[in-house]
């Protein structure tokens, strides 16, 4: 989370009706009408403008239902926030992004968790590789055409790949005359130890993604960890699904790749 980001997020917890839209939004996604029911003395104008600000810090979510517009909790900035200013301080209590998780799990008992319902994810994975750090992190990025088998292309089309692993780089699939999709923006590059992305990775909707190589060189072999981290309106099988994607793309198509060359 860069300064911007933090000064939004400030800025949107700065105003006792935010916070208490929050607090709503933490039971269950309401419309904007819903919203302003729970404010008799304001203004729809007024919530709606609340609303925006928060939409600005990340904290809300929007999914267009129709003519109307359902917002949702999104708690990965409060998590992220919670992590640089107070985790520090409080090592033995606070917990990382991975307890998003285990709250999503039991609030299974609370709440009609359906495929409307606000949910968050971590996936992570470690695999060995037999070649050296620079040429893993060189097949990942640069190389990712070769080997990167899903698709988001319609049936019959033909896609191609490229991955820009810089700063502002992107990770776009490309196909007919002016056709495509954004897989993923590279939003922090280390070469060749760590690359970090924020991308859908085929999931639709109002959905925060981001997933982050690190890799760590042993022996001659490298180390690949995957850390990919999803919240927003996120269906049941999601999380399962992306588990197993992740491990036959890197497990078996990666490091088939990159041992067989």
């Amino acid at each position: 989370m860069n300064e911007e980001e933090l000064s939004s997020l400030f800025k949107a917890l700065g105003h006792p009706i935010r916070r208490a839209i929050l607090d709503i939004l933490k039971q269950s996604p309401k419309t904007t009408g819903e919203l302003n029911e729970h404010f008799p003395d304001v203004t729809r104008y007024a919530i709606m403008k609340h609303l925006n600000i928060l939409e600005e810090g990340d904290l809300v979510l929007i999914r267009r239902e129709g003519k109307y517009r359902k917002n949702y909790l999104n708690a990965v900035p409060l998590q992220e926030m919670h992590r640089r200013w107070v985790g520090k301080y409080m090592e033995a209590n606070a917990n990382s992004l991975l307890n998003l998780r285990t709250i999503a799990e039991n609030r299974k008992g609370e709440e009609d968790m359906n495929t409307e319902q606000s949910r968050a994810f971590i996936i992570e994975q470690e695999m060995m590789i037999k070649a050296t750090r620079e040429e893993v992190f060189h097949a990942l990025t640069t190389k990712a055409e070769d080997w990167w088998e899903f698709r988001l292309a319609p049936e019959g089309e033909k896609s191609q790949f490229t991955f820009d692993p810089a700063p502002g780089g992107q990770f776009i699939e490309k196909w007919g005359d002016s056709q495509g999709a954004v897989w993923g923006n590279v939003y922090y590059v280390n070469a060749p130890e760590e690359i970090r992305i924020h991308g859908h990775l085929g999931m639709q909707g109002a959905v925060n993604s981001s997933y982050i190589y690190r890799l760590e060189e042993k022996n001659g072999e490298t180390l690949l960890s995957l850390s990919h981290s999803a919240s927003g309106i996120i269906q049941e099988d999601w999380e399962e699904k992306h588990t197993e994607g992740w491990k036959y793309l890197l497990g078996t198509c990666l490091k088939n790749y990159i041992e067989k060359k």
